[in-house]
């Protein structure tokens, strides 16, 4: 099902010049030089081939960097392996011209600038192309030591990508002359006699089968920078009936090479910032069966780039994109998957999303999901839902992206554990529990560094909700009327927090007693409620009153601190002590006027 979604996906984007899906026989590469030639294959200069962009930085400023160009080149890339593999007309200083920064591989470089001449020169005659021929003069004339006199330019942008060649009085790129194009189009329509021939697992079609799945993808984290690959058998503990490689699975060179190609153009192409977000370990993309603008705000949704202030919007398109994200947004707070039609989309749609992790030269499927884009949006809504609860910042999301979610299961990012986030995108798209993992990592963390901030308490709350056969119906904020006895603890413990801060300046009761009151309230609670007195006694007049008032109403339903509390029972201690704490700092209106959007900043 992966492989029949994406190749029919690369008809799609090779009908879309923004793209720039590569053609059958052809790849992109990323190119940082040009060798130009002149009369005879003399080399002429070594251009800087790299183009330049304008980025906006996180604090809104300007800059501008270079980054390689992609360019179609014929191949279906850089060949994988230690041997020595020249492509035909781009690749490598090494191959091109002999030359690496790296001193103890001279003599490999030389080899490879070697190889290089022997498979030009070789197709030479099956090529009536003048500048195909001057390119052979070069690579005759031209030896590795000469690549000396061109060293400061090699060195600062030539070894970072692939070159190509340009003869001085042509605009085009030798592998570009129609010419070129035509043989190389009818080599690879010319079949070897060896082929295998096959009925393909994806179209169904007898074609000719691909021995190895390529091009490689690229752009997964975790995987090797040259690519991995999604379909491999390398031993023979994979393969079975005698076959060997790809033929265990047989897709075929017209599948493989549009697969890959349209996999590739949603993890690296011009357009995958459209496409493309990194969710913990699990690298994801995703596409509709045609464009639509849910697709187009998908990754600037999950990615947590949501900026619905129109007002900042410094071009018109960027105008569009604000008012599309304002509505959308509107959609996830009021509506449901079937308004997304108030965007110009069709709810029916169908909406695909595949989650990959890198092991070097290998993929592997986290997620996979296929549904319409009303229930995609659906499902997004109930997962809000499950975490929405009061902000304690102005600044915090009202929808949190899901990194940041992950975020509060390990002090550091690369602690994460490595299959939650498929686990979690699993549970998100289909609707289900969230995984009791993620739970009792963020209490773990909370148990740890003795914070709940407004991410781990929707996280909290999401859960528990969520939780099979769960009676939890928890509030944005705070209940006063609930008697769950972890609740209550958590908003007492609060409680009795505020006051030691109000009477001393300072509170050192959440950093001493917050794990071991939220596990074991039996043997923590009477020891603080015997220092609360002396808290108390310091507070002044009605301020004083109203705090006992308080801790007299919470404290009345509980008729004994239990001796333990399970994981289910911290968790609503985690929750009615946030509660209680953004309580304390929300501005109390009167009857006539309307609560404020989020508490102050505690």
């Amino acid at each position: 099902m992966i492989l029949q979604s994406l190749n029919q996906l690369y008809h799609r984007l090779a009908a879309d010049a923004r793209y720039g899906v590569p053609t059958p026989g052809y790849s992109v590469q990323r190119v940082t030089f040009c060798i130009v030639l002149g009369a005879d294959g003399t080399l002429h200069e070594i251009e800087d081939a790299r183009q330049t962009i304008t980025e906006t930085t996180k604090v809104g400023k300007t800059r501008t960097k270079q980054i390689a160009r992609q360019m179609l080149v014929p191949g279906n890339g850089k060949p994988p392996g230690q041997g020595i593999n020249p492509c035909t007309l781009w690749d490598n200083t090494a191959y091109l011209l002999g030359y690496t920064q790296d001193t103890s591989k001279k003599a490999r470089a030389a080899q490879s600038f070697q190889a290089c001449r022997e498979h030009h020169l070789t197709l030479e005659p099956t090529i009536n192309d003048p500048s195909f021929f001057e390119v052979c003069r070069f690579l005759e004339a031209w030896t590795p030591e000469s690549a000396m006199e061109w060293q400061a330019k090699l060195d600062d942008f030539a070894t970072t990508g692939f070159g190509v060649f340009r003869l001085l009085d042509q605009r085009q790129f030798v592998h570009d002359t129609p010419t070129f194009r035509e043989w190389w189009v009818s080599r690879q329509n010319s079949a070897a006699t060896d082929e295998i021939v096959a009925p393909c697992l994806v179209t169904g079609e007898s074609l000719p089968i691909a021995r190895l799945a390529e091009p490689a993808i690229k752009g997964v984290n975790g995987a090797a920078p040259g690519g991995a690959k999604l379909a491999s058998f390398n031993l023979d503990a994979f393969e079975s009936y005698g076959k060997q490689q790809t033929y265990n699975a047989p897709v075929s060179k017209v599948a493989t090479f549009q697969y890959c190609n349209a996999l590739n153009a949603l993890l690296g192409g011009p357009q995958s910032h459209r496409h493309r977000i990194q969710i913990g370990d699990a690298t994801t993309v995703f596409w509709t069966e045609r464009e639509t603008i849910t697709e187009s705000l998908f990754a600037e949704f999950l990615g947590g780039n949501i900026e619905p202030n129109e007002q900042s919007a410094t071009t018109e398109e960027d105008r569009v994109i604000h008012q599309r994200l304002d509505a959308f947004l509107k959609i996830l707070r009021q509506g449901g998957g079937a308004q997304v039609g108030e965007l110009g989309d069709d709810p029916d749609t169908r909406f695909y999303i595949l989650g990959l992790s890198g092991n070097v030269t290998r993929l592997s499927v986290r997620y996979w999901h296929v549904g319409s884009i009303a229930e995609m949006v659906d499902r997004l809504k109930a997962h809000y839902d499950a975490l929405r609860i009061v902000r304690s910042r102005e600044t915090d999301p009202e929808f949190p992206p899901l990194w940041m979610l992950l975020r509060q299961t390990a002090r550091e990012a690369k602690d994460i554990p490595p299959l939650l986030s498929g686990v979690l995108m699993q549970s998100i798209l289909a609707g289900t529990p969230y995984p009791q993992a993620l739970y009792s990592a963020v209490l773990n963390r909370i148990r740890a560094d003795h914070a709940v901030n407004y991410f781990r308490a929707a996280v909290i709350k999401a859960v528990l909700t969520r939780q099979p056969n769960s009676n939890h119906q928890i509030p944005m904020s705070l209940d006063s009327n609930r008697i769950d006895k972890g609740y209550l603890l958590g908003r007492l413990f609060a409680a009795l927090e505020k006051t030691q801060e109000d009477a001393l300046g300072i509170a050192t009761v959440r950093e001493r007693f917050y794990s071991s009151a939220s596990a074991t309230p039996g043997a923590v609670f009477p020891r603080i409620l015997r220092t609360y007195q002396h808290h108390l006694a310091k507070l002044e007049g009605g301020h004083k009153v109203n705090r006992e008032r308080l801790i007299q109403s919470i404290h009345a339903p509980l008729r004994s601190y239990p001796a333990h509390l399970n994981l289910e029972e911290q968790g609503l201690f985690a929750i009615g002590y946030y509660h209680q704490r953004q309580d304390f700092f929300t501005r109390k209106p009167p009857a006539n006027e309307e609560s404020p959007s989020f508490s102050s900043n505690n």
